[in-house]
């Protein structure tokens, strides 16, 4: 630390500058989070001194966190679901197998998941020693429900089913995943942090929540599509006390009984978090959404006339190209089979696009 504090000039100047290194968004083509909502700025202002790991004294915060697992329960086809608001996909994957952990109890425990599951899975599976199996992908870019079946057996506590791949965009069969569930009474959980808030507002959406009777746990992040400030995930549960599973005791807090996996949670980013879903409506997140997908679209056909082939025909707004270069200023990423990976978030408006796909005409001409 300084020995004496600096004036607020010179400490915003220092912080402005350091502000200027990050990338502008405007360029930035990998990422799955986007630039927040002004709603949910706004609303996160309001709530920054709160705390959800003490919820007693934050009650009204408290139940914006119930109000926002109730919108995403009802969106999934589950009004009564349980959950609560997490930092995001990898504590949420964390907590779902913890918890298939605590209710499928097992001497030898194995998760099996498919070779396009996010890196979170390891370190879950790491932490909470479980057997990791990962399932081979078809030619595409999905895990076959026949294949994961025959990776099942009785130490298995837990399938995972993706719905809306990080690399690629797609969305796994879960609807036959669901099935198989059912028929070997495991724990079924969907990573849908990316996709739970595309698919639902898709033109036509695919099956993959509590419509489906095999499905146990759902992850959802509203810092990604839902356009919230970060950080804001969500758990959720088919079974509204499931969680309880995980309680330990909390002597000290307003609350005697907590089964959260962080102690401090913010409560800024669940106001966020609702503020955009209340303020968008679904014919809002609708047009977000179709926007999106059109961007996508062009950006696919786009590259096609430049003879670059995309790797995939994803389901959300992923793309994904043969392609071993890309032209600055542009931030892209590359899967881990060297394939060109750009993601159409709410801030890559058309014009980004355009500009692009002009620069690569350029680059390859």
């Amino acid at each position: 630390m300084l020995s004496n504090g600096l004036s607020e000039d010179d400490l915003f100047s220092f912080l402005s500058s350091q502000k200027k290194e990050d990338i502008d968004y405007r360029y930035i083509l990998s990422s799955m989070c986007t630039l927040p909502h002004p709603v949910a700025v706004k609303a996160h202002s309001l709530f920054m001194e709160t705390n959800l790991g003490d919820p007693g004294l934050f009650p009204g915060t408290a139940s914006l966190e119930r109000l926002l697992v109730e919108r995403l329960g009802t969106l999934f086809h589950h009004k009564d679901a349980g959950g609560y608001a997490t930092s995001g996909g990898t504590e949420s994957n964390i907590q779902a197998l913890r918890l298939a952990k605590e209710l499928r109890p097992s001497t030898c425990p194995n998760v099996v998941v498919p070779e396009s599951a996010h890196f979170s899975f390891k370190k879950a599976c790491d932490l909470l020693c479980l057997e990791i199996r990962n399932v081979p992908l078809g030619p595409d870019r999905r895990m076959h429900a026949d294949t994961a079946a025959g990776f099942i057996d009785r130490n298995t506590i837990c399938l995972v089913g993706v719905a809306g791949t990080t690399e690629y965009g797609m969305v796994d069969p879960i609807e036959d995943l669901s099935k198989i569930a059912c028929e070997h009474d495991i724990f079924l959980h969907v990573d849908a942090a990316f996709g739970g808030m595309v698919i639902p507002f898709l033109e036509r959406p695919i099956p993959f929540d509590f419509a489906l009777p095999g499905v146990t746990t759902i992850a959802v992040d509203p810092h990604k599509m839902g356009m919230s400030t970060i950080p804001a995930g969500v758990l959720l549960t088919r079974e509204p006390d499931m969680l309880d599973a995980l309680n330990i005791d909390t002597p000290y807090l307003s609350v005697k009984r907590e089964y959260t996996l962080a102690g401090t949670r913010p409560g800024a980013p669940v106001a966020g978090a609702l503020a955009v879903l209340d303020y968008m409506g679904i014919s809002g997140m609708k047009a977000v959404v179709a926007g999106c997908m059109k961007n996508t679209e062009r950006l696919i056909a786009g590259m096609g006339t430049l003879g670059i082939e995309p790797a995939a025909t994803p389901d959300v707004n992923v793309a994904t190209f043969v392609c071993s270069s890309a032209p600055a200023p542009w931030r892209v990423s590359w899967t881990r089979n060297g394939h060109l990976r750009i993601v159409c978030m709410p801030h890559v408006q058309r014009d980004s696009i355009e500009a692009f796909l002009k620069d690569c005409g350029d680059m390859h001409a």
